[in-house]
């Protein structure tokens, strides 16, 4: 599942870097890596992004390096020996615990197990076979798996994992204040919208949509859906793109993964290709930069939303810098309205205003979808 590869020079963007307001992320050793413990492992390679493959550390090779022995992967087409690389300390995590009983739902953020390693996804399906229909922001492809091949989503974060496991959660109950209000408003929320389109807007689509669910306190793992105006003969799996539009487009080179930028539609070159021109981005001479872009890495801008929206902890958003919107998650709620947001393709956090920062959705299958976020109490640090 590897992305499609494009060259292309952006003039100024760049991964996001800390400033020196940002608090930065330790990748001090742990010593609960020690040799014969069984780990999971992350890949920064093109290609492999979203993906953890288990294994087993063999020694230590350095103050924040380990040799890992992987379980699956090898070391040549022979088969014959089991492959051994020398890993950073933040591309490692211990292998989770296993899950019984657990159920699926649309909107649910899964890990499934393909080609050898667990890849990180939504899904999009629920079908009558049992199965279900992931989705992979990384390589924009949809496969079917069926239960067993699934299971839910965890970040490893400050030693614990988000959302906890039920021991673990168990556990920091008993030492979490009794009398304490929880601070979970919705748990499992999906919301799913489409452009906002009338009967004379037939060459501006992707209007915003307004995302306000009524939601009460005790409302748990219910989805919203946002009814949009779209013309009759039109449905959201048809939508097309057309020149003037305003859209955002992505890019699966190097530095660029889970970061969107704005761009107008020039010219429609086919029923998948596209000339844009970015509103911020320039060429070698300082102009605004011009490039294809096929369907795959082109849509409309996000439905608008409040100006005053509060984020939650753990909150999936995405982070105005550089010039692009970046994928990331609330790691840390400040006061004065500014968080703090994790960015796992640089493993950095940077400190944001509200006014920088926004809902993450994804474009699926022509809706716009707000995968289910992780709501619960601050972990204990």
């Amino acid at each position: 599942m590897a992305p499609k590869s494009k060259s292309k020079s952006k003039a100024k963007a760049k991964t996001p870097k800390p400033s020196p307001s940002s608090s930065s992320k330790s990748s001090s050793s742990s010593s609960i890596f020690k040799p014969g413990t069984r780990v999971e492992v992350s890949s920064d390679d093109d290609g492999f992004r979203g993906s953890w493959f288990s294994g087993t550390v063999i020694r230590r090779a350095g103050a924040d390096k380990f040799t890992v022995e992987y379980d699956n992967l090898l070391a040549d087409e022979r088969g014959k020996k089991k492959l051994r690389e020398q890993l950073g300390f933040h591309q490692l995590r211990p292998l989770p615990p296993e899950e019984a009983g657990v159920e699926f739902k649309f909107g649910d953020e899964v890990d499934a197990f393909h080609n050898d390693g667990w890849w990180e996804g939504s899904i999009t399906q629920e079908l009558e076979n049992g199965m279900f229909a992931v989705y992979f922001r990384g390589s924009k492809e949809q496969i079917e798996f069926t239960a067993d091949q699934l299971r839910k989503h965890r970040e490893w974060m400050n030693e614990k994992w988000v959302p906890p496991f039920a021991q673990q959660e168990q556990e920091e109950n008993m030492v979490s204040d009794p009398n304490a209000k929880s601070d979970k408003t919705v748990k499992g929320k999906e919301v799913v919208a489409t452009p906002n389109v009338t009967s004379d807007d037939k060459d501006v689509k992707g209007k915003g949509v307004m995302l306000t669910p009524n939601v009460s306190s005790d409302d748990e793992g219910k989805k919203v859906v946002l009814t949009p105006n779209i013309k009759s003969d039109e449905t959201a799996e048809e939508f097309n793109f057309c020149e003037g539009m305003l859209v955002e487009v992505s890019n699966d080179e190097e530095g660029f993964q889970g970061a969107w930028f704005s761009a107008t539609v020039v010219e429609v070159i086919g029923d998948d290709r596209f000339l844009i021109e970015y509103k911020t981005l320039l060429d070698d001479n300082s102009n605004l930069l011009r490039e294809e872009a096929d369907k795959w890495h082109i849509r409309p801008p996000p439905p608008a939303t409040s100006e005053n929206i509060k984020f939650s902890y753990l909150e999936e958003v995405d982070a105005m810098y550089n010039d692009g919107w970046w994928v990331g998650v609330i790691s840390k709620v400040l006061g004065d309205s500014k968080y703090v947001v994790y960015f796992r393709s640089s493993n950095e956090e940077i400190e944001f205003p509200n006014s920088q920062l926004r809902p993450h959705l994804d474009w699926i299958g022509g809706k716009w979808v707000l995968a289910s976020e992780v709501w619960l109490q601050p972990i204990l640090r």
